[in-house]
């Protein structure tokens, strides 16, 4: 779970600092944005080869190294003088890193017998929730108060504790020699990956598909993953293993998994910038606000842990969906004089939903799926969430910035002569038609409404999302005990 925490962490905390990264550096915005393009992109390339590296080198040898080369490159990364030094870093970071929560949810799954996987997967699930929801709070202090550096090197006592606990307590798997490495299926895998995350990273920015990068991209990540897709299906020994995909649970699992990450850190990219921006609050209230919503995590996680095996997790995943397409409706009715409690009780409520989605998910996911195909499955588990997270944001980013625009010309049909509200308010000393500065004043009101609209547009797109998934949960199966006592049975490793 340190391993987990420590990668979770990472995904987030380091978009707090940016700003003063940029000043230290002395970089364009466009330039510094690779301190977190590298990252992604690293982690996503490397985060399906997981499951082979461990089948061929073992997976706590792996995981220990993994450990190893993602605190050191923390360190660089702390240390670096250069923005070309920190982007290689964090490059080495991603590819570190990718490993950490799939084989992390893996050791947890292959340590504790079956009937015990809710309970398991519940602790876990505290590292991957928690993580990205605290990010952002903990950098916003360590940048205040310290130094931009400091969202590195946080990671030297988590990295350091970690390592030693897999070396003493973790047992090393059984190796495969013979597993021979498909090239062409991992090349082909990650052309469309890398080109999917920087389509999605860099698209709002250089506006979609009026930018020839952005339609070479589109055209690589569509074009690559058919290609793998046809050589997976055809290959003797394919790189990602297609019997993986015959498990309906593990299939559903994935698509929910997606729309999980869509959820889970579109709303915390939606929150600080509506917070600070349009509200004024300073980062470090922000973060102290957004905080709640990780306890609500941790309490959903915590009772999730002791009703498992008593309660269908079902059941739980429709009470949690239910709590977050509540809490996303009640965001769509923000106005911007609402208090600092109202984001606290709506993140409370959403964080309790995606906690109690998340554990029984990953347990339903993987209660039918061949012991065998952990690692990759694990992984695969992993790279869906990242994926949902990359696409939930760049979706609702661009749609923020397509409803503002959108909302501000509706509003501004009203702002003439005859609008008796506002011939009032220029009697009143409020503002002024026939001035510059009056007129200045009045479009910059007209933009802060049309912005809040469009992030309460936002929310209510991602409430659709939520109440979108309430159809798969009549597609997954609850396993009884013969059943999950013949998947065991079924297994090499326990033949």
């Amino acid at each position: 779970m340190l391993a987990t925490v420590m990668q979770a962490l990472d995904t987030t905390i380091a978009n707090v600092a940016l700003p003063h990264m940029q000043g230290a550096m002395g970089a364009t915005q466009d330039q510094i944005s690779w301190v977190l393009t590298s990252y992604i992109v690293a982690a996503a390339i490397c985060m399906p080869l997981t499951g082979f590296l461990s089948a061929r080198f073992g997976r706590k040898r792996i995981f220990v190294w993994s450990v190893v080369g993602f605190t050191l490159s923390s360190m660089l990364c702390g240390a670096a003088q250069s923005l070309p030094q920190i982007v290689l870093f964090r490059l080495l970071q991603g590819v570190f890193g990718a490993s950490l929560v799939p084989l992390s949810q893996a050791v947890l799954l292959d340590t504790y017998p079956r009937e015990r996987h809710g309970s398991a997967m519940a602790l876990w699930g505290l590292g991957v929730m928690v993580g990205p929801i605290l990010g952002p709070s903990l950098g916003g202090w360590l940048t205040e108060y310290y130094s931009w550096r400091w969202v590195f090197y946080i990671n030297l006592p988590f990295g350091v504790l970690a390592c030693l606990g897999l070396i003493t307590f973790v047992g090393e798997t059984t190796l495969e020699r013979v597993r021979r490495f498909d090239w062409l299926g991992f090349a082909l895998l990650s052309l469309g990956i890398g080109a999917l995350q920087m389509m999605l990273d860099r698209g709002q920015t250089l506006d979609w598909l009026n930018s020839p990068e952005i339609i070479v991209e589109t055209l690589l990540t569509g074009l690559a993953l058919y290609l793998f897709v046809v050589h997976m299906l055809t290959s003797e020994h394919p790189f990602i293993e297609p019997g993986l995909f015959r498990d309906r649970n593990f299939s559903v699992g994935l698509v929910f998994i997606f729309i999980v990450g869509v959820i889970l850190l579109t709303t915390m990219a939606l929150l600080p910038p509506f917070l600070q921006n349009l509200m004024g609050y300073p980062v470090i209230d922000v973060g102290l606000i957004l905080a709640p919503r990780g306890f609500g995590t941790m309490i959903a996680m915590a009772t999730v842990g002791r009703l498992s095996g008593k309660v269908d997790p079902r059941a739980m995943i429709l009470l949690g969906l239910l709590l977050t397409s509540l809490s996303l409706w009640e965001m769509t009715g923000f106005t911007l004089d609402i208090s600092g409690w109202d984001v606290v009780r709506t993140g409370v409520t959403q964080g309790l939903g995606l906690g109690f989605i998340f554990v029984p998910l990953s347990t339903l996911t993987f209660s039918t799926l061949a012991p065998h195909y952990r690692n990759e499955g694990t992984a695969l588990f992993s790279l869906m969430r990242n994926i949902g997270s990359s696409i939930g944001i760049s979706v609702v980013v661009s749609y923020l910035s397509q409803r503002t625009q959108i909302n501000h010309a509706a509003f501004a049909d009203y702002i003439t002569p005859f609008n008796l509200a506002l011939k009032q308010a220029a009697q009143a000393g409020g503002y002024g038609l026939g001035t510059t500065q009056g007129l200045v004043g009045i479009n910059a009101e007209v933009t802060k409404q049309a912005a809040t609209l469009a992030y309460l547009q936002d929310f209510r797109l991602m409430m659709l999302v939520s109440l979108a998934a309430l159809p798969l949960l009549l597609l997954l199966h609850h396993p009884n005990r013969n059943e999950r006592l013949a998947t065991r049975a079924s297994s090499p490793s326990s033949a």
